[in-house]
């Protein structure tokens, strides 16, 4: 009794588990729940009484008989053609809806719902109108093909297709519009053409949310019955589905009628049962979170057919520094950048770009704009000497790794690495091999038959690069790869990343917020803000000469804003006055804008005012003290100047007795001061 006890406590604390009589009327208002529980009580009532007033003895003879026989299959009949036909026109329009803007999109959403609402018969009136011998088109159609819809086959499905349509189209334009454009715009740069990228990506994920559509479209054409009698008429063997026979079997039949009725009402319980409550957007599963190292192995993905063609591979990637990696002579990059971001760009085969930047900054917006996917700018863009601005994504030989790695969530690593291979017409066998071989490059070949479901972020990570790498592009977009792993395993993988970027003839461009990253792994630091290139120039000289406050601040510097004054001073944005010494470069003009950078150990902090050669001491109140490595980074704020970060050692800090509100001194050798014109 006690384990009892136990398991039913464990079960009411469980997230969606019965939670108690108790809590349920503690939680829920009497309000509430009393009208709740009449609506459940008048949604099922009727059903009880179909089950109840139902002749059981006799309900096999009444589902047996000629006429049920006959109007059960003209109605399979019926809802399976109106299911076609919905398919047909609804799956583009459903994609029409949720892809593309255009102008009266809202009234045509509205015309895909009103069969929803509107009366059957009224639905009915109006098809007639339409399609009947007097209607709009119903003359032409009968004079250009001898086709005649009411009061035939063809009109009754006309009639279903109508009203039960709609359901299909609201449950993809609902996954349609929780599909990631990632999983597209990635598959498209793997070389992808729309149709392929539709065909082995967005059906792929958008199956159970098909699935749930026709169901709901296929029981709902079933059970027609306003407009088909409306327009199609109640002919025996040609339009009498079974909704009408019920109809008819109410006046001769009523307990005949009452089966006829539960055979209806089993099917479309168990279609609604089946779906378990996917409906809309909710079927269609992606694969957002990755399990931790060492889950259980999966089924292996589905595989692609062919499009396209490539050339052989160029040989595997060299290990090295990024000096020695192979150049390839068609992948030079130039580019003209207008719009959000405006600069131009160029790069020579080889170079590992790391592009920095205040959140907003464009970064982003600069590898879509290369790919051809943002309106906010445009890239004229030439690689080796070939302009490919004007050809879609999937021609450009432009790989992208998006911040979320994108990785098809139906197919394994495997087929998510043979992807590119295959859109450019590698063979089955070959791609494989050849996506497998690069797996083991970046040590996760023993997870080929993985999904991404069952990947951790570090494995995800690298099935993407690999993914990227083995597509051959010239051009190589990484949009933060790193950013979603533990230091641990972004310490790993960016070891990966640098042997492997050392053995890419292609350009690279990296996204990242990482100084440690933006210094490893690239050889020119391209610096953005607002849209702007503030600075492009190579990691040390970035390191040494920051020309954005932000890229100061993100390699762990003090940068302060200001105006170049007389005599070597900098007169601050904030207020306050910051003593220089003249350096090896020309001065700033007195009055040109300037940024003054200050390393944090060259802050030194003191209990008393110091005498002697510091030039730049102000007073100051410690507001945070943080631990980086074996020192203390300590925050101070100042009246005179703006906030300033020191790096101390532990025993220092000890020493001057510092805490979180002490009063201190700070002080900066004027010589310790960088001054950089912006």
């Amino acid at each position: 009794m006690e384990r009892g006890a136990r398991r039913a406590a464990a079960r009411s604390k469980r997230p969606g588990g019965y939670t108690g009589g108790a809590a349920v009327r503690r939680g829920v208002p009497a309000g509430l729940m009393v009208p709740a529980l009449a609506g459940v009580a008048f949604l099922l009532l009727p059903l009880v009484g179909v089950l109840a007033r139902t002749d059981w003895p006799s309900l096999a003879g009444h589902l047996t008989s000629p006429r049920v026989t006959e109007a059960l299959r003209l109605s399979l009949v019926v809802s399976g053609w109106a299911l076609l036909l919905s398919l047909v026109m609804g799956v583009p329009l459903a994609w029409l809806l949720a892809r593309v803007p255009f102008p009266g999109k809202a009234l045509v959403r509205s015309l895909v719902l009103l069969p929803m609402v509107l009366p059957p018969t009224v639905g009915g009136v109006a098809l007639l109108l339409a399609f009947g011998r007097r209607g709009v088109l119903g003359p032409w159609l009968e004079s250009a093909f001898g086709l005649t819809l009411p009061f035939h086959t063809a009109g009754a499905v006309v009639a279903a297709a109508f009203v039960a349509m709609p359901f299909l189209v609201i449950s993809l334009e609902g996954a349609l519009a929780g599909l990631r454009p990632s999983l597209e715009e990635t598959a498209a740069s793997l070389g992808a053409g729309p149709l392929r990228v539709f065909a082995t990506v967005t059906l792929p994920l958008l199956a159970p949310a098909l699935a749930a559509g026709a169901a709901l479209t296929w029981a709902r054409a079933l059970g027609e019955f306003g407009a088909t009698i409306t327009f199609a008429g109640n002919l025996p063997g040609a339009t009498q589905t079974l909704p009408l026979q019920v109809y008819l079997l109410l006046q001769d039949s009523p307990e005949a009628a009452t089966s006829v009725s539960l055979l209806l009402l089993v099917i479309a319980m168990a279609v609604l049962v089946a779906l378990r409550g996917r409906w809309t957007g909710g079927a269609v599963r992606e694969a957002r979170t990755a399990p931790p190292e060492g889950a259980s192995a999966g089924p292996a993905g589905l595989p692609d057919p062919a499009d396209g063609a490539l050339a052989p591979d160029e040989g595997a990637p060299a290990s090295g520094a990024a000096s020695a990696r192979p150049a390839r002579e068609d992948s030079d990059l130039r580019a003209e950048l207008t719009g959000y971001t405006r600069f131009p760009l160029t790069a020579p085969a080889g170079t590992t770009l790391a592009v920095v930047g205040p959140n907003g900054a464009g970064k982003t917006t600069l590898l879509r704009a290369l790919l051809g996917l943002t309106p906010r700018a445009h890239a004229e863009v030439r690689l080796g000497g070939r302009d490919v601005t004007r050809l879609p994504a999937h021609r450009r030989q432009v790989a992208w790794v998006p911040q979320d790695g994108a990785l098809f969530p139906h197919l394994s690593a495997l087929s998510n690495t043979a992807y590119g291979l295959r859109a450019r017409g590698v063979p089955r066998a070959e791609a494989r091999l050849r996506a497998q071989q690069w797996l083991e490059r970046l040590g996760v070949g023993e997870l080929a038959d993985r999904r991404p479901a069952q990947l951790s972020g570090g494995q995800a990570q690298r099935v993407a690069l690999a993914r990227a790498l083995a597509a051959r592009p010239r051009l190589l977009l990484l949009d933060e790869p790193l950013a979603a792993l533990d230091q641990t395993t972004r310490a790993r993988v960016r070891h990966t990343l640098r042997r492997h970027l050392a053995g890419f003839g292609g350009v690279c461009l990296i996204v990242t917020h990482d100084p440690v990253e933006a210094v490893s792994l690239a050889d020119r630091v391209l610096v953005l803000e607002g849209g702007d290139a503030v600075q492009d120039a190579p990691p040390a000289e970035v390191t040494r000469h920051p020309r954005s406050p932000w890229v100061a601040r993100m390699l762990g510097g003090n940068a302060w804003e200001g105006t170049a004054g007389p005599g070597g001073t900098v007169e601050l944005a904030g207020g306050g006055l910051l003593m220089t010494a003249p350096g090896g470069e020309l001065p700033p003009k007195p009055g040109a804008p300037v940024l003054a950078v200050i390393a944090p150990e060259a802050v030194s902090l003191h209990l008393a005012r110091p005498e002697g050669s510091p030039r730049n001491v102000w007073p100051g109140t410690v507001r945070e003290l943080t631990a980086v490595g074996s020192r203390l980074r300590v925050l101070i704020t100042s009246p005179e100047v703006p906030a300033l970060v020191a790096e101390i050692t532990p025993a220092a800090a000890a020493d001057l007795g510092l805490t979180d509100g002490s009063r201190v001194w700070t002080a900066v050798k004027a010589t310790e001061v960088t001054v950089v014109g912006l």
